[in-house]
């Protein structure tokens, strides 16, 4: 969770990830003032949501296959979005993709990272 790296402003690194099933990751605020919190209908069915809370850490361990988009709550409308794929990404990357066009539209700059991010998988 970083307010400049290489992907711009207010970015989290990696900004992808690729893990398999059971993998853990934790999302640690290198700058104060962000969070990571999923975002609901860009998760696989079944999965749990979760936040971490303003300038917290926090470890996730990923149980079902698929795609996962995640925010910084305060800051989406910058973009600050990052994509975790678990295992295979097609298990409800069509649904995310849907739910994308919507999330987008709140975004007043960078509005092609999402887009850049997910076909990237």
């Amino acid at each position: 969770m970083l307010n400049q790296g290489t992907d711009g402003v207010m970015v989290f690194e990696p900004s992808t990830l690729q893990i398999a099933v059971g993998d853990t990751v934790t999302f640690k605020p290198s700058n104060p003032g962000h969070n990571s919190a999923s975002i609901a209908g860009m998760i696989p069915t079944g999965a749990e949501s979760w936040d971490s809370g303003m300038s917290q850490e926090i470890t996730i361990t990923f149980t079902e296959e698929g795609t996962y988009v995640y925010q910084c709550t305060p800051h989406l409308m910058m973009a600050m979005v990052g994509v975790i794929t678990v295992g295979n990404p097609e298990t409800n990357l069509n649904s995310v993709k849907e739910v994308a066009v919507e999330t987008k539209a709140s975004f007043m700059m960078a509005q092609d990272r999402l887009d850049g991010y997910l076909e990237g998988l």
